[in-house]
């Protein structure tokens, strides 16, 4: 390991190091959220809400953090969440994360808005699962349902939260735009940080030509250059339960729903054959305000006896995770620190990232004093109220 990645001890520490070696526009898109920023604000404070109540004297000498879903064994109770454009803030992002996953026996969620085809990651990483974003058009569903069939995913993710693009006003502050247009910032931004201009931007130009929207539709989409790459984002408004009908009929795989924040649209999901369901605000990137995953997830897990409900958003410690699966998640996926890992490190750093998670879960559980994950329950957790939460927090540093 690298003298780099050895100072890394957290996976917040990721995100410094990103910015500091990703263009400004880069690492706005990355780290950038809608608005005013309250719902990633709220993922995190909705953690500092619960504490544990620790149990003692027990035997947690044989603890281990596998568990299983969808009747996959896996090293860990977490994965890598769907993360757009990947390959322009690391070189072959989504390959290098899909192989990190792979090596680490986790699973990986490749995204719709990727810029490597699916079919590349497919073949070489036959575990990763597929998240669409479908239009609201019956032969463009289809199509793409197919094509993902034929690439051989056998888990598809779709994305409900996203019928129209959110306000960009944070990524264009930061330089960013869709398509993204060459500027003097951004070339200076490039300039200046050598190592993802030769390591990633030349290298992807030199070996495999201009990026292009690849998975979004069933034909290869625009170039990120182009102008009309605005249709990548576009053409969801129409999407309602009879396209997921749709979509289920013609899926023979696992079906996992990602975006649900109300009990009724998890008891909906649950109904028209959903294998399991992704409690999700987008990581606060779509609807600002929209809240907390954690919030909302005991009640979807009560609405939907039997079926597995997963969480993202605002996942950053060992402790979030199992305050999660204390809550009721089956499962939990990750997002943003794995993006600034794989941009720092490439593979190495996203394996970097997946071993300092694990080790936490795996420590945090002894500590708890519990050997299994089945173990986890509500009555480990404790609720501050708002009084004692805010004596908690260290004045100037509240909780984040």
């Amino acid at each position: 390991m690298s003298k780099r990645l050895q100072r890394i001890l957290c996976l917040d520490d990721f995100e410094a190091a990103a910015r500091k070696q990703l263009p400004r526009p880069i690492f706005g898109y990355v780290s950038g959220a809608a608005e005013t920023n309250a719902s990633l604000s709220d993922n995190r404070r909705a953690f500092a809400e619960y504490g544990f109540v620790p149990r003692v004297l027990i035997d947690i000498s044989k603890g281990s953090p596998q568990t299983s879903l969808f009747g996959e064994a896996y090293a860990a109770p977490f994965g890598i969440a769907p993360m757009g454009i990947s390959a322009l803030y690391a070189y072959r992002g989504d390959l290098v994360l899909a192989r990190a996953a792979a090596a680490a026996r986790i699973p990986m969620i490749m995204s719709g808005s990727s810029l490597i085809r699916l079919e590349d990651v497919a073949r070489e990483c036959g575990d990763t699962w597929f998240q669409a974003y479908l239009p609201g058009d019956v032969r463009e569903i289809t199509a793409l349902v197919e094509r993902v069939a034929v690439a051989g995913f056998r888990t598809l993710v779709v994305t409900v939260d996203s019928q129209v693009a959110p306000n960009r006003e944070n990524y264009l502050r930061a330089g960013f735009s869709a398509p993204l247009r060459p500027t003097l910032r951004l070339a200076w931004d490039g300039l200046t940080r050598p190592r993802w201009l030769l390591g990633t931007f030349a290298r992807t130009l030199f070996r495999h030509g201009m990026p292009h929207f690849e998975n979004n539709f069933a034909t290869r989409g625009a170039p990120i250059l182009s102008p009309s790459v605005v249709r990548e984002w576009s053409e969801r408004g129409q999407l309602d339960w009879t396209h997921f009908a749709l979509i289920r009929r013609l899926w023979k795989g696992k079906l996992v729903v990602k975006g649900v924040l109300d009990p009724d649209d998890a008891r909906m999901a649950r109904e028209a054959g959903a294998d399991g369901i992704i409690v999700s605000n987008h990581g606060g990137r779509q609807l600002d305000g929209a809240v907390s995953p954690l919030r909302v997830l005991p009640a979807i897990v009560a609405a939907c006896p039997g079926l597995p409900v997963m969480m993202d958003s605002g996942i950053r410690r060992g402790t979030d995770v199992l305050k999660a699966l204390a809550l009721g998640a089956k499962f939990v996926f990750v997002g943003r620190p794995f993006a600034y890992a794989a941009a720092v490190g490439g593979a190495a750093g996203v394996e970097r990232a997946i071993t300092l998670l694990s080790d936490e879960i795996q420590r945090d559980m002894a500590m708890l004093g519990i050997s299994r994950l089945s173990e986890l329950g509500t009555h480990w957790l404790f609720r501050f109220s708002d009084t004692e939460r805010a004596a908690l927090s260290p004045p100037g540093n509240p909780a984040r």
